[in-house]
């Protein structure tokens, strides 16, 4: 762990030491999927929805933002694989730091390694398609993003302040390629006009993908995971 890693993790765990109440909200921040995409998947819901005069290319944005978001989590899977794996700060006795962690992603992050961390790689690619529709509401949702969806896995040991700072980057470059004219348009027409032949299954199936996308696929990977146990 480089220095950058050292100090910010250090001058959290002495802040962990003193606020028994923090420790405990911030690890309920960090549980829930309701301070996460339950968050930020409505935003997208509301850009596409809200009248405008832009409206046909506010949702080619909105498509172009769910499918990044997709994409950051399967490019997520192929990085962690092919990549050197990296113990996750709160299981590294090297450190001799005390993080405040806890609950159950605690007993099944160990065999994941930390770098790049998948959750600054899913929500800021999906705060950065916000901004790029709307500069205010968007730069509320990176800010979000960085002080609740971030930073409490950094806080109780999930990750380096690197692994953040590196998925936050890979995340908003693949937002930043996906809507751009050139690569949007190929995607998002057809698929919008798909939406407008079969309004029925298309927003049952862009339900059910944003609800993946809030849980980040957990359940069906806990279900794919028994199968194989069971086989």
């Amino acid at each position: 762990m480089d220095l950058f890693d050292t100090a910010i993790q250090t001058f959290l765990t002495h802040i962990a030491l003193s606020y028994a109440m923090l420790n405990h909200a911030i690890r309920v921040i960090a549980d829930l999927y309701t301070f996460k995409g339950l968050v930020l998947m409505p935003v997208l819901w509301w850009i596409w929805f809200k009248p405008s005069q832009r409206g046909e290319w506010e949702r080619e944005m909105v498509v172009a933002t769910i499918a990044s978001g997709l994409l950051a989590l399967a490019i997520f899977r192929i990085v962690a694989h092919y990549l050197p794996f990296r113990m996750r700060p709160l299981f590294n006795p090297e450190l001799h730091l005390n993080f405040p962690s806890g609950g159950l992603e605690a007993a099944v992050l160990p065999a994941w390694s930390s770098f790049p961390s998948d959750h600054a790689m899913l929500w800021i690619s999906v705060a950065t398609g916000i901004c790029m529709v709307s500069r205010g509401v968007g730069m509320l949702a990176l800010l979000y993003t960085a002080i609740f969806i971030c930073l409490p896995r950094v806080y109780l040991g999930w990750h380096y302040p690197t692994d953040i700072l590196a998925g936050a980057a890979i995340g908003a470059t693949i937002t930043w390629i996906m809507t751009r004219d050139a690569v949007r348009t190929r995607f998002s027409v057809p698929i919008l006009g798909w939406m407008h032949r079969f309004p029925g299954p298309f927003y049952t199936l862009l339900f059910a993908l944003c609800f993946e996308l809030v849980t980040q696929f957990n359940e069906l990977l806990v279900l794919g995971r028994s199968v194989l146990q069971g086989l």
